[in-house]
């Protein structure tokens, strides 16, 4: 499954003093679709934890381009942008349903590492056979 989709609704508690969905929120959901996505292929925590791997972050990046209010029907679209030596890059676009709006583009920088020693450890055939990056041509 290159590009994996996700519908929520923004629910009540997503919503800040400026009556649209809080910035911070738009990272709890790559998170959150991150590990939908990884589930969807078989790479579920157990699995990870068999192989003595994990994900951590380096970085976040998010471009907001229009608020989301609650209520909204959301789409979260996420995809592996690039895979390196003991990175890979994953790519998300939050769409607002209803008139198919971006509401944000976003990519999270992950590490994959070894939970034994918590260091950086090569990408193994665990991840490479279960996700193919998208190239830029081919993205949403």
């Amino acid at each position: 499954m290159l590009i994996f989709r996700h519908n929520f609704t923004v629910p009540k508690g997503a919503i800040d003093d400026n009556d649209h969905v809080n910035n911070v929120v738009y990272v709890q959901w790559m998170q959150d679709v991150a590990t939908l996505h990884s589930n969807a292929v078989g790479l579920t925590r157990k699995a990870y934890e068999e192989n003595r791997s994990a994900w951590v972050v380096r970085s976040h990046h998010v471009d907001y381009r229009s608020p989301a209010f609650e209520g909204d029907e959301i789409e979260a679209v996420t995809w592996i942008s690039d895979f390196k030596k003991v990175t890979s890059r994953r790519k998300y676009k939050f769409i607002r349903k209803t008139d198919q709006k971006l509401l944000a583009n976003a990519e999270t920088n992950w590490v994959y590492i070894n939970t034994a020693d918590n260091k950086p450890r090569s990408l193994d055939s665990l991840v490479t056979e279960a996700f193919t990056p998208v190239a830029p041509e081919d993205e949403p």
